[in-house]
């Protein structure tokens, strides 16, 4: 038996995975933004599922309800760092609260919490670290820069975060998702105050189709061009954990292959091209490595 922590734990791929691990028989701390909305597992499972309310967007709380998870539970084997939301439209349409609570939420919010556990894993000896991310942390594209800027900055933190982490036995999965068939768009998603010179844009058509306002589509068909199934997810991400090894990224659905296997080779066709201009600016006297 295994003891897992989860934020965000209440929806999604985050409630698969507590399902699973319940039936299973792991223990499993769950953050919630909401209090009431596990109580049915509560009543189903009992001391198996520890509950905490936890708004990533509060510093203090978070360091709070870690140290009190620890110190209730004893040991925590697996920190996956879920909470998270979309914000769509385009850049010039958000403002600046939506902006400041997006990276507020996705960034530092996934920071702090895994600042708060590293001591308790350093002193373990051992952890994994999960952070899900996303396939939108590789590429960018009109109605989405926000969000994908956000899961750009987890990569590039959590990327140097298992460098450092690994000498002290501690293992980090950046999970990195396609589409996932949840109500993280339909429900979760925050937009921008929409522009009239957007509208007919790439970024405006990409509301339009959330908000079920192009022609032949509403909102409740939006999960149909959705591929990502959530308990397959969940199942691949506790195997990942189990088996302890494997890759620090771990695209899951085919989109998100398909999607940042084509933005990696862009970027590299685009720097491969430019090879000869950026070895022109070194400076004459350079002191070459051998």
């Amino acid at each position: 038996m295994q003891t897992w922590f989860i934020t965000g734990a209440s929806g999604g791929l985050a409630s698969q995975i507590v399902r699973r691990l319940l039936d299973r028989g792991d223990r499993v701390a769950a953050t919630v933004r909401k209090p009431g909305v596990l109580d049915d597992l509560q009543a189903q499972y009992g001391s198996q599922l520890w509950q905490a309310q936890l708004d990533l967007t509060h510093p203090q709380q978070i360091v709070e309800v870690v140290e009190r998870a620890f110190a209730e539970l004893g040991t925590i084997d697996v920190f996956v760092n879920n909470a998270a939301y979309g914000l769509y439209g385009a850049i010039e349409e958000a403002s600046d609260r939506q902006i400041e609570h997006q990276f507020a939420t996705n960034v530092l919010g996934s920071l702090r919490a895994a600042r708060a556990v590293m001591p308790h894993f350093r002193r373990q000896g051992r952890g994994h670290l999960v952070q899900i991310s996303s396939m939108a942390g590789h590429y960018s594209v009109p109605g989405m820069g926000l969000y994908c800027s956000s899961k750009w900055a987890v990569e590039g933190a959590f990327e140097a975060l298992a460098k450092e982490a690994a000498p002290f036995g501690i293992r980090t999965t950046l999970v990195e998702p396609g589409g996932i068939r949840t109500n993280f768009i339909t429900s979760n998603a925050v937009i921008g105050e929409r522009m009239d010179v957007y509208r007919n844009t790439e970024a405006g058509q990409l509301v339009s189709l959330m908000k079920g306002e192009l022609p032949g589509y509403d909102r409740s068909m939006f999960n149909q061009i959705v591929i990502g199934d959530p308990d397959k997810m969940a199942q691949q991400i506790i195997r990942r954990v189990d088996e302890g090894e494997g890759p620090m990224r771990m695209a899951l659905g085919s989109d998100a292959y398909e999607q940042i296997r084509a933005a990696l080779l862009e970027r590299l066709a685009a720097l491969e091209a430019q090879k000869e201009l950026a070895y022109s600016t070194d400076a004459d006297d350079v002191m070459k490595q051998v």
